[in-house]
């Protein structure tokens, strides 16, 4: 084939490469192509209390450092072939995209590997990942990483949002993007009639399922423990200690106990600390290619990403988010919601899931198998990225073939994407 015909060739390739273009229907989406996003590589480190857990020490680069040392080494990737890579994160300064570029050459990633940092509020972390898939498909690169991370112990607080001009301020619909999200859940589970009871009915059940596969060893294949500083609070010796799990999961955990918990945002409300995300740091990262690619490399195949969907809502009914974006990217995919395996929902609020998983009429038993961020945390850039590593293990674990990650996003919007298990 002469040059001009290469380039014919690879400028066609370019042209269909679009979500528009990708095969629909179960049997299709679960067929292989070497054109195919596939993943090969997704892990995390252990999620850890904000402020009192493993990490409440550590900087959020240096998690960033580990997860992307962990990348390679699992991998075997050469870190030359990597072109790009997008990190999800919230609370940092320009979400981190100096230090960020800075954890990137201390992991190992050579000069000529472009990294970016992304803020989508709590979808950053799949943003990234998707932003990368999107960059492959399209032909700007070859191979990427996806990633996200987050320090709630040292980054989150009231600092965290900027002051809004007089501008904004007098645009009412603009002014709701600034209500803090537990006071906005508490109203919507006021005006969609979600009980408290219902409320800490599902917190409990993240508890438990979480509690279980903790001890069942369930979450030790996607969690790459890290070695790291830590300061007693009592004593204020330093110490290093192993962080090999997550240490927000709380054992025997009931509705019962759940039910003596004071409500935190209103005083006959039904949000408390038992029945929303907890504040939390960790990290994640996904490794990106065409399955050709991965073939050419040698790289094991996890499995692959199929598309994605992002939404806007009111921003007082942010939890509402994966009601809107799933049906988004089932039809995307051409998929029924019957016709998947897994969903990993996250859990910012139990009322905002209660509600979404109710509406999209969801088999339960199928969604967050082994808990979620109520159980074991919410570390807000990293949980999209995350996710992708538990959905992964969570697939191979059962045989299973098709699953979807979502979440709501702060300020009024929805994401999801839909996964496929090799």
């Amino acid at each position: 084939m002469s040059k001009a015909q290469q380039r014919l060739s690879q400028v066609q390739s370019h042209l269909a490469s679009s979500e528009v273009d990708i095969p629909r229907g179960r049997e299709s989406i679960l067929r292989k192509s070497p054109d195919d996003i596939v993943v090969t590589c997704a892990l995390r480190t252990p999620l850890t209390r904000g402020g009192k857990g493993g990490f409440k020490d550590t900087a959020a680069a240096d998690l960033l450092v580990h997860a992307f040392q962990s990348l390679l080494s699992r991998s075997h990737i050469d870190p030359n072939l990597v072109e790009d890579i997008s990190i999800g994160n919230v609370l940092a300064p320009g979400a981190g995209a100096t230090e960020f570029r800075a954890a990137a050459l201390v992991a190992g990633f050579p000069e000529t590997t472009a990294v970016r940092a992304v803020n989508r509020q709590c979808s950053s972390g799949l943003q990234a990942c998707v932003d990368i898939a999107n960059a492959i498909r399209c032909g700007m690169i070859e191979i990427g990483v996806g990633a996200g991370v987050e320090s709630m112990s040292s980054q989150y607080g009231p600092g965290a949002v900027s002051e809004f001009s007089e501008l904004l301020d007098n645009h009412q619909e603009a002014k709701n993007c600034k209500v803090p999200m537990g006071v906005l859940s508490e109203q919507m589970a006021s005006d969609r009639d979600v009980t408290r009871e219902a409320q800490d009915t599902f917190a409990a059940r993240s508890f438990q399922r979480a509690e279980a596969a903790q001890k069942a060893g369930k979450f030790n294949e996607e969690i790459v423990p890290m070695k790291v500083k830590w300061v007693d609070p009592k004593t204020e010796e330093e110490k290093e200690i192993v962080v090999d799990k997550d240490d927000g999961i709380r054992q025997g955990m009931t509705v019962e106990g759940l039910g003596k918990i004071r409500p935190a945002f209103k005083k006959d409300g039904s949000i408390h600390a038992g029945n929303a995300s907890q504040v939390s740091d960790g990290a994640a990262a996904v490794l990106l290619m065409k399955r050709s690619t991965a073939e050419r490399l040698g790289q094991s195949i996890v499995g692959k990403f199929v598309c994605s969907s992002v939404v806007g809502v009111k921003p007082l009914l942010m939890g509402i988010g994966p009601w809107k974006a799933i049906p988004v990217a089932l039809e995307k995919a051409g998929i029924a919601k019957d016709e998947v395996d897994v969903w990993e929902i996250n859990e910012a609020f139990a009322s905002q899931c209660v509600w979404c998983v109710k509406e999209l009429g969801l088999d339960e038993a199928k969604v967050n198998p082994n808990g979620g961020a109520i159980a074991f945390g919410h570390p807000l850039g990293c949980t999209g990225a995350r996710q992708v590593a538990t959905l992964f293990n969570e697939l191979g674990r059962t045989g299973k073939k098709v699953g979807v990650t979502s979440m709501c996003v702060g300020t009024g919007m929805g994401m999801a994407a839909v996964w496929v298990k090799e």
